[in-house]
This record gives C-alpha cells, sequence and structure tokens, in this order.
C-alpha cells in the first residue's frame, strides 16, 4: 500500500472516529437533559431505603410528560446550592393533616408500612404543625423523608415547585448490593384507609 492510499485511509478512519465520537457526545447529552441525570443521596433523611453516598439515576420524563404520582421519590432544588430526596405525599389539590402520629390525605389514614417501619411516626412541623389541615397548590407537591424523625422536609419548609423537581428515583447503580430498580409505590383505599404497596 502506498503512502497516498495510507494516508486516505487515516483520513477516512480518523473522520469516522470523530463522527462517532460527536454522536454519542450529542446523544449523551440529550439524554442527560431530557431523559435522565444521575444523583447521589446526601444525609440520612431517607434511611434506610435510600442510604448516604448512594448513586441514583433519575427519570426526567415522569416530570416532563407529568405523570408524577404518590409514592414516587423525587429529587430537587432546595435553593441554588443543595438538591434534596424526599418521597411525594401529597399531590395538588390533596388536603394533607398529620395527627396521632399518622399522616391523613383527604381526611383518609395513610398507611405507609410498604415503605416506613411500622413502628415510625410522622409529627408535624413549622410549616405544618399537627392537627392542622393544608391544601397542596396546583403545580406544587407535599413531600417528606423516609426517616421522618430526621427529614427537614415540607412539614418544616412547605411544598415543593414542579419546576424545582429534577426527576424519579428510577434505579439504582452504586452500592452493587443495592444495584436494580427502584420499586414503584401504588396505593389502594379500603374504607377510610389508603393502604400502600411495593411493586
Amino acid at each position: 500500500m502506498d503512502n497516498k492510499k495510507i494516508m486516505a485511509y487515516l483520513k477516512s478512519f480518523l473522520i469516522d472516529f470523530i463522527e462517532t465520537g460527536v454522536i454519542t457526545i450529542a446523544i449523551a447529552v440529550v439524554i442527560y437533559i431530557f431523559i435522565s441525570s444521575p444523583h447521589i443521596v446526601v444525609g440520612d433523611s431517607m434511611f434506610p431505603n435510600f442510604v448516604n453516598g448512594e448513586y441514583l439515576i433519575n427519570n426526567k420524563l415522569a416530570v416532563t410528560f407529568n405523570t408524577l404520582q404518590r409514592g414516587n421519590v423525587i429529587n430537587f432544588q432546595y435553593d441554588p446550592t443543595e438538591e434534596f430526596i424526599k418521597r411525594i405525599i401529597g399531590l395538588p389539590g390533596n388536603t394533607i393533616e398529620l395527627k396521632a402520629g399518622h399522616v391523613y390525605v383527604n381526611g383518609k389514614k395513610l398507611n405507609e408500612s410498604a415503605y416506613l417501619g411500622s413502628r415510625v411516626e410522622t409529627f408535624g412541623g413549622q410549616f405544618l404543625p399537627n392537627n392542622v389541615k393544608i391544601v397542596v397548590p396546583q403545580g406544587e407537591y407535599f413531600v417528606m423523608g423516609d426517616n421522618r424523625s430526621v427529614s427537614f422536609d415540607s412539614r418544616s419548609w412547605g411544598f415543593v415547585k414542579k419546576s424545582s423537581i429534577h426527576g424519579v428515583a428510577w434505579f439504582v447503580f452504586w452500592p452493587l448490593n443495592k444495584f436494580g430498580f427502584v420499586p414503584s409505590v401504588t396505593y389502594t383505599v379500603k374504607g377510610n384507609v389508603m393502604y400502600s404497596h411495593l411493586n
């Protein structure tokens, strides 16, 4: 093979390599911006379901297509420097009340045994004291950490705007012993109780 053919081959290879790299980067950017992004859990507010230092992948499409549901674990921007991870308890239009250590949604007791320990109690805070009813505004959500006794959440500082939500926890990729999809939560109503279920 003469020098011209070698140079032509190298030039073609280099162009293909660059094109492949550019396309790969473009796809990664689109996925990061519109579909999913990584998140690192900081703190113990979601313990034991999500632990400090855990790495998650978020589903952004749930926010884009407005399919956020009660039980979803979301990460959102609390202020310009801090990102939180909490569980959605109240949807837009829901009435939330905390009394006798339990959560009530639209007057029905919320049984959270699917993701909380049987001894976990939920008490009010500065924004939502015990035995006070509030209605979640449109476009906003009431959220709480699973580790109720230490979580700094909507009970203390109020609602989360949809525009602040980055995504729904979808997949755990570190640590390896927790590698896999995040269970989804559904609820069924029987009488005056709303029961939670992991799927």
